[in-house]
């Protein structure tokens, strides 16, 4: 299953980078430098790890950034809906790469399973 999940987000990767650039052509700098931003939320786990849940999970939620870009169409917005499809197209490319929402317990417990030094803890 885990495989096909990864598929699934392999293709909406490839989905939003295209809606990407097919919106905004030759706004590569733009993409590039926002493209790992959603990461710094990792920073809030030095305070609490549900403060960094919390704050990573605002970042990646697709359905959050989803909601934005339609905002941001709506409204006649593209920093919006620049911003929105570049923090979709990380959050399928950290959900190829196995990262899934965060739970408050722990850094490495995510919606796709365990992750890093606890996945054992995966049946």
């Amino acid at each position: 299953m885990k495989i096909v999940l990864k598929l699934e987000s392999a293709g909406l990767f490839c989905l939003f980078t295209g809606a990407y650039f097919h919106l905004f052509p030759n706004s590569w700098e733009f993409y590039l430098a926002l493209f790992f931003v959603p990461d710094i939320s990792f920073v809030l786990f030095i305070i609490t790890k549900k403060l960094g849940a919390i704050a990573y999970n605002i970042f990646h939620h697709q359905g959050f950034l989803t909601i934005l870009f339609i905002i941001g169409y709506l409204i006649h917005n593209d920093l919006i809906m620049k911003i929105s499809l570049i923090f979709l197209v990380h959050s399928t490319f950290d959900r190829v790469a196995g990262y899934g929402l965060k739970y408050f317990d722990s850094f490495d417990h995510t919606h796709l399973g365990w992750i890093g030094k606890s996945k054992h803890l995966n049946n």
